[in-house]
């Protein structure tokens, strides 16, 4: 076993129980209204003048759901219940159906486009409410949901249109957290309904998305699914390419379907053109490795560590040292904020923070990577008893 990993997902896990959980149902919350702040600044204090994405609260409530789920907190139920609060009192579309985008910094709704990306993520956190709360309302409220997205924004082509708002090309990332929604809640609920759902992004995965003749993943596409022309339909995002590989083996768990061609290709091409000198993913290339952006966000390595994981249970040979080696950088690099479970949410192109304001959204990315690295290991464990 790999003690540098093991050592790493200890540290990580505790920094979950003792210092992030704390601090984010504290200070990240509006004790007036219940809702998550959007992100707190350098000093460790909430941003009160920025405007607030709903879908951060989707990720709050996930976040908090799977900590209950898995024991670190006791606050759970009492933070998930008020921001499930503020979403009824503030984000909830006017029509009804569905939820608006932004709120300005005094809780009016300053854009309510229905966004395909942010319903994705109340999808998944529902999905987490009912696996960690045995919520049957939660249930009751996707499967509506599910079928307000096909009625409203289902295409003949595949998939489901940007929202209800003119975009200006499509794009895989609310499709590939649709991918991940509907694989949660068949893992939740054991309906094979969730998994057929996961079926047709997964075909979209193999007909449209991914870039056989350089394999990768490609973003932007036209209406019609064909690649956007020009330099915004060349660009590639090395942590969506890991997240993949990560999402690929989890369906290949739950259906059976072979995914190892598309996997391994995705990982060692991204492992090829997406990391500079000191293993740091960047946020945005081209197939042929030019660096569009030399930014590195925090969430790409993530990602990695996630790919990492899930190859190595796949037979990868270098896959677990992967892991191991990115989640030390991952904690090394960005868990480094002054405020105790507060993060750096971007380095420049030299390796120095660019942005040192910590999104709330950000805490869904290491929550999941907590949980995929301490379940390896325990994994490891019971194959090796």
């Amino acid at each position: 076993m790999n003690e540098k990993l093991v050592r790493n997902t200890q540290r990580l896990v505790e920094w979950f129980k003792q210092e992030a959980l704390p601090l984010w149902s504290t200070v990240g919350i509006n004790p007036t209204n219940l809702g998550s702040y959007e992100r707190l600044d350098a000093s460790g204090k909430p941003d009160l003048d920025v405007n607030l994405r709903v879908r951060v609260q989707a990720r709050q409530m996930f976040t908090y759901s799977v900590a209950h789920y898995f024991g670190w907190t006791d606050v759970a139920p009492q933070v998930v219940k008020g921001l499930a609060q503020f979403v009824d009192n503030f984000g909830r579309h006017p029509s009804g159906q569905g939820y608006v985008h932004l709120l300005n910094a005094n809780y009016e709704v300053i854009d309510s486009k229905q966004d395909l990306y942010d319903h994705a993520f109340f999808l998944l956190s529902l999905s987490w409410r009912y696996r960690a709360f045995n919520d049957d309302e939660s249930k009751m409220e996707a499967e509506e949901l599910v079928a307000f997205l096909d009625e409203k924004f289902g295409q003949k082509c595949g998939g489901w249109s940007e929202g209800d708002y003119d975009a200006p090309c499509r794009r895989q990332n609310p499709h590939m957290h649709l991918f991940e929604a509907f694989m949660s809640w068949y893992e939740a609920s054991g309906d094979a309904s969730w998994l057929a759902r996961a079926g047709e992004m997964f075909a979209l995965f193999e007909t449209r998305f991914f870039d056989d003749s350089e394999n990768v993943l490609l973003e932007f596409f036209n209406d019609d699914w064909t690649p956007l022309a020009g330099d915004k339909g060349r660009i590639v995002e090395p942590g969506h390419m890991f997240e993949w590989v990560w999402l690929l083996r989890w369906y290949q768990a739950c259906s059976g379907r072979e995914v190892s061609r598309y996997a391994d290709a995705l990982f060692q091409k991204g492992l090829e053109i997406g990391l500079n000198q000191n293993g740091l993913a960047y946020d945005a290339v081209t197939a042929d490795g030019k660096v569009l952006d030399a930014t590195k966000r925090c969430w790409p390595l993530i990602e990695l560590v996630k790919a990492g994981l899930v190859q190595a249970t796949a037979g990868h040979e270098q896959g677990e040292q992967i892991a191991a080696d990115a989640l030390e950088r991952l904690i090394d690099r960005y868990l480094v904020s002054s405020t105790p479970g507060a993060y750096i949410d971007q380095l420049n192109a030299d390796d120095e923070v660019s942005v040192d304001v910590a999104p709330a959204s950000t805490l869904y990315h290491l929550i999941v990577v907590a949980v995929e690295a301490q379940d390896y290991l325990q994994q490891l464990e019971m194959d090796n008893e």
